[in-house]
């Protein structure tokens, strides 16, 4: 078996993986980091959850650590990735690698106060992680200088193509001297991102692993034909009350926001993520989901990329996406690093033909089961089941009590620990509702369309005792 050491990362880069359990690399580990240590631009293609992070990571602080001392404002290692969630990532995995070289990391991103982040580059910074916008809005206020800029790593390279990010990602590189190693990684190296690798890379060597429509063979993909919307909007409750981690993607950021108050109102512990969130409210909701406290996060394809998180067991398409690689990128969020998990696709029907397509363009075999929300077929497919608890406040205001509720197997089988959607063995506790949840839910003053004037009545008393609790 090939180890770190073996690869020829230093000693204590080798410890500190060891102490977080790390002791074998994967595949583009073992094949690109000898070439990056020993200076070579990297062409690095591969899915999300390949082990992309330490692959230009740690060549990079290793070659840090022996060239050199780094001056305020003026890194001597810069990563540009396309998203702030990716960037926190990306430095927290590299926190305690570069610490055992005495090397600093910092992300800078949007989002956030700007100038605590430059007060944070008033001190040496090595290796700094930053989005394209916020790097050059510090460039543009002359805080942050990349004319000592040695080694530079492009993460996620597509998606920044796809975000139209490229041509500022053009603007900073031709800030920084020319003759410095660069390392690209991508999911795909073709269009625009091979425009980038002819400009600005020089004989690079290329490693790939299994492209991104093969990352999904450890998956079991099905399309649940769920009929009409209202039947849909059943089917997503019984599914968000299931055991396990759960991403439910939407198209837009209006459609996340209207479903995640959807789920708190039946008590599902659920929140969201689309890039109108402020980077607190984005950071909140990754770390509860990450430690199962919010075992459902609803997104927009911002969180189809560049998210790791190990133990999703099943990721719900609620509105399928627009082209076939955001299919792609959404259920990797699931059956990451050689565990299985389950990708499914609610289809009403006169979605079903745009759907087929969409997926055969993807090159997925999906199964088609009709379903309801108290179908067997659904229980066992996803986990779902009915709930009963108490309505949760908006996300960010605190809830008297807790919310709770009497579960009950959804379907005739249930949702068993041998149900497909359960493979992560259920962490996460999670509160629903049924449909006498939902009339008393109406009766307490979340609907208003009654037009019984006691009904109302009822409303305004309920909104009060509402408000008072939260």
């Amino acid at each position: 078996m090939t180890t770190f050491a073996d690869l020829g990362l230093p000693r204590p880069i080798v410890q500190v993986l060891e102490r977080q359990g790390i002791t074998e690399p994967f595949p583009i580990q073992e094949a690109a980091i000898p070439d990056a240590l020993a200076g070579r631009d990297v062409l690095g293609r591969g899915p999300t959850g390949s082990g992309k992070t330490f692959t230009f990571g740690l060549p990079m602080l290793s070659r840090l650590a022996k060239s050199g001392a780094s001056r305020p404002g003026h890194p001597r290692g810069l990563v540009l990735v396309p998203t702030r969630e990716l960037a926190s990532q990306v430095r927290e995995r590299l926190d305690d690698p570069a610490a055992s070289l005495g090397l600093r990391v910092l992300d800078v991103v949007g989002g956030v106060n700007i100038n605590n982040q430059i007060r944070s580059l008033a001190a040496p910074v090595d290796l700094l992680v930053a989005t394209p916008g916020r790097a050059q809005d510090l460039v543009n206020q002359k805080k942050l200088f990349f004319d000592n800029v040695q080694f530079v790593a492009l993460d996620e390279a597509d998606q920044m193509a796809d975000m139209g990010f490229l041509p500022q990602v053009r603007k900073l590189l031709n800030l920084t001297p020319k003759g410095g190693q660069r390392l690209l990684f991508s999911a795909t190296l073709d269009g625009e991102v091979q425009k980038l690798v002819d400009a600005y890379m020089r004989d690079p060597v290329t490693h790939s692993t299994a492209p991104a429509q093969a990352s999904v063979d450890t998956m079991t993909h099905y399309r649940l034909l769920v009929g009409d919307r209202e039947t849909k909007n059943d089917i997503i409750l019984r599914i968000a009350a299931r055991e396990g981690k759960t991403i439910l993607f939407m198209r837009t950021k209006h459609g996340v926001d209207r479903q995640v108050k959807k789920l708190r109102r039946v008590g599902i512990e659920a929140q969201g993520l689309h890039g109108d969130k402020s980077q607190g409210a984005r950071t909140r909701a990754i770390t509860g989901f990450q430690d199962g406290s919010i075992p459902v996060l609803v997104a927009t394809d911002i969180a189809a990329r560049g998210i790791d998180i190990s133990d999703v067991s099943l990721v719900v398409h609620v509105d399928p996406p627009a082209e076939h690689k955001a299919y792609l990128h959404r259920a990797g969020r699931t059956a990451r690093a050689g565990t299985e998990g389950t990708v499914v696709t609610l289809v009403m029907d006169e979605q079903r033909r745009e759907v087929t397509q969409l997926l055969k363009k993807a090159g997925v075999d999906a199964e088609e089961v009709r379903v309801g929300p108290d179908s067997s077929e659904l229980a066992e497919i996803t986990g779902a089941r009915v709930q009963e608890g108490a309505p949760l406040p908006p996300p960010g205001q605190p809830a008297q009590g807790k919310a709770g509720g009497r579960r009950q197997a959804g379907g005739r089988r249930g949702a068993d620990a041998g149900g497909r959607g359960q493979r992560d063995g259920g962490r996460a506790s999670r509160s629903g509702g049924t449909d006498k949840a939902e009339g008393r839910r109406r009766g307490a003053g979340e609907d208003r369309r009654t037009s019984d004037s006691s009904s109302r009545n009822n409303e305004r008393q309920g909104r009060r005792r509402t408000r008072r609790s939260w």
